[in-house]
């Protein structure tokens, strides 16, 4: 490992070394636009005590704010440090310690350091946060707690296999370079780009331009997606969907992030909503197998995370799919919507 002032850092991690008389360290661990050069990867503080080394992942993700000299933090201003109380010590059912480091780290994953910077910035100098938490009417309501029932008739529909062979067909149309893509090791990009080749016009001049730089292995920036729930629309008779195309890279661990939970509510408070989730699964072979699955399906609400640090004061936050749930889904694809549990699912989102 390399020193690099406070922080020890190699081609894997890096480690800050703390000494603390006590377990509860609040001291100051490191300024954030330090902790910036070393979020890409696993950030672990290991806080030395008289008994014993307590180890704990620092990436931005998993901190709550930052505490010290941190008057003038603007996401155009990185200001301040964090301390050992910033770091946030459980994110839904992971508690942050070495076991959890692993699941922890693919949550960070697919989070920019700017969009932790937005959040931070807000918990930090109480910033009026943008946009506003949905806030349904007796009749929304009605129309979301029924979504679990238009769901379950829509994938037994023939409007179903219309949307799954569209999308199907998209894929196959672009499988050599969704291949490609899935190499690409930052998993933010990564998503983008396949979601991209999979949405866009197969004649147009970006999308011809993002091919040849796969091709030719060079960096893909500032590829603008659209900033609705899902990632592709398509509007039936009985059924307006949305799905949301979600990567899978069969060979590497990943938690791809979910959907924004507001975005989600006000979308199923329409009478013929339906939400979808289309699951594109790339093996190490590069053998390419599709799945689409309603939101509700079981399996995924029960590998769904509410990032509840992440919702600001204005937002009920987002979710994240484990990855495993993704998996299963693609390993076998029977329907599994237990409309009970989806709506009880979606009457505790109306509550955050």
């Amino acid at each position: 490992m390399v020193k690099d002032r406070s922080v020890y850092t190699c081609d894997s991690f890096s480690v800050r070394f703390c000494q603390s008389t006590r377990k509860h360290f609040n001291n100051t661990v490191l300024s954030l636009s330090a902790l910036q050069k070393f979020d890409k990867n696993p950030f672990i503080v290991c806080i030395v005590t008289p008994e014993l080394n307590i180890l704990l992942l620092a990436n931005s993700t998993l901190l709550s704010k930052i505490s010290h000299s941190s008057h003038k933090l603007r996401v155009d201003n990185i200001r301040g440090s964090f301390n050992g109380s910033d770091i946030i010590q459980v994110i839904e059912k992971f508690s942050n310690c070495p076991e959890n480091f692993e699941s922890l780290f693919q949550i960070h994953a697919t989070y920019t350091f700017k969009e932790n910077l937005t959040r931070l910035v807000e918990a930090t100098n109480n910033i009026a946060p943008t946009g506003q938490k949905y806030n349904p009417s007796t009749k929304d309501k009605a129309y979301i707690k029924d979504s679990p029932a238009r769901a379950n008739k829509f994938v037994f529909s023939t409007d179903f296999q219309t949307l799954k062979e569209d999308l199907d067909n998209r894929v196959k149309k672009a499988q050599n370079e969704i291949v490609i893509a899935a190499l690409i090791d930052n998993v933010n990009i990564r998503g983008r780009v396949i979601e991209y080749l999979i949405t866009s016009d197969s004649e147009s001049l970006s999308r011809k331009q993002v091919i040849e730089l796969l091709y030719n292995n060079k960096p893909i920036q500032g590829l603008k997606m659209s900033n609705n729930l899902g990632d592709y629309s398509k509007e039936f008779e009985y059924y307006s969907t949305q799905t949301d195309i979600k990567t899978k890279v069969l060979f590497s661990s990943s938690n791809p992030k979910g959907y924004n939970i507001d975005k989600m509510l006000e979308f199923l408070s329409e009478p013929n909503s339906v939400f979808m989730i289309y699951i594109v699964g790339i093996d190490d072979d590069g053998c390419i197998k599709a799945a689409l699955s309603s939101v509700f399906d079981s399996r995924l609400l029960e590998g769904s995370l509410i990032m509840s640090h992440w919702a600001g004061r204005n937002s009920r936050g987002t979710t994240q799919f484990i990855g495993n749930s993704l998996s299963e889904i693609l390993a076998n694809n029977p329907f599994a919507i237990n409309e009970v549990k989806a709506t009880e699912y979606l009457e505790n989102l109306l509550l955050l």
